[in-house]
């Protein structure tokens, strides 16, 4: 790598000056399931001892084999389903239950249909409390961040995908949330968008500060965006590895994805993703079972 990337780090930060914003410790969640009503209830672990830290103000992205574990640990992260041993901090604060110090932006948008694009972006306010006449300068500012400000007034279903996609991401942003948990966000647009998007979201980090973690399929998200990408195993999932990614910051994806230096981590993540794709397979064949991921495995009759 060269010698300007590799003393890139990350929006100009040394290492020694970082300060940890989340810890993850021993995390495990283990599902209680049965394909039908007949079959004899069975222990599936979806994550195992997972441990992880990132930095305040860092952009971490996590990838891994499809049902490893990513979206599961996130949702733990985010307060959202309990792990069965291991705990979460934030600030030192150990995570129990969802809280307003998180926004989250689902690759399905979840916009309330009923809502306009301002009064969408408002939800996290109202919760929060903020005073109805402080309400729309936040509202403004978050809205004419994400370049809305045209649509301020439509419906959900007036608006593209992107747009939408959009929205979400300024409602979690709206109410001031410390982190942001983002899980495969811009997976359901077009190419084009969601490298618009993707640029835009580096864009508002770079303003804002937030700490990140993006749950993506797509290596090359993973790379242009973060800081570290955090590679996961097959099930169990467990974080196999971690690699910097020492690219110059600021960054524009259309620039990044063309250099060397972004060639050499992209091809590193992918022989860890396809070593962990051959481990999985020689498991398969040896145990003579189809691969379940971790959708099929817990079903409608998953009792938690």
């Amino acid at each position: 790598m060269s010698e300007k990337s590799s003393g890139a780090l990350g929006k100009g930060k040394q290492a020694a000056q970082r300060q940890r914003k989340i810890e993850i410790k021993n995390i495990s969640r283990i599902f209680t399931i049965r394909r039908n009503n007949n079959e004899e209830k069975k222990d599936f672990t979806a994550i195992e001892n997972v441990n992880l830290t990132v930095d305040k103000g860092e952009f971490l992205a996590i990838v891994g084999p499809s049902g490893c574990g990513k979206s599961t640990l996130l949702d733990i992260i985010a307060g959202l389903s309990k792990p069965n041993s291991g705990e979460i901090y934030i600030d030192n604060k150990l995570i129990t239950k969802p809280d307003l110090d998180r926004g989250i932006v689902m690759q399905g948008y979840a916009l309330f249909p009923w809502r306009t694009v301002r009064k969408n972006v408002e939800f996290g306010l109202e919760i929060k409390k903020v005073p109805k006449n402080q309400r729309k300068e936040i509202i403004d500012k978050y809205i004419d961040m994400v370049g809305l400000n045209e649509f301020k007034d439509r419906f959900p279903y007036e608006l593209s995908g992107g747009m939408k996609q959009r929205v979400a991401i300024a409602r979690a942003l709206a109410y001031d949330p410390e982190v942001l948990l983002m899980d495969e966000p811009f997976a359901a647009v077009d190419a084009q968008t969601r490298e618009i998007l993707q640029d835009e979201l580096l864009r508002i980090w770079e303003e804002t500060n937030k700490t990140i973690i993006f749950v993506t399929h797509s290596i090359d998200e993973a790379v242009a965006l973060a800081d570290r990408v955090a590679v996961m195993s097959a099930n169990p999932g467990t974080i196999k590895e971690i690699i910097e990614v020492k690219l110059p910051r600021p960054r524009r994806v259309s620039d990044v994805i063309s250099s060397a230096d972004f060639s050499w981590i992209r091809h590193k993540v992918w022989e860890l993703l396809q070593n962990e794709e051959k481990e999985s397979d020689k498991f398969v064949k040896q145990e003579k079972k189809p691969v379940k991921n971790l959708a099929e495995e817990i079903s409608t009759y998953a009792e938690l």
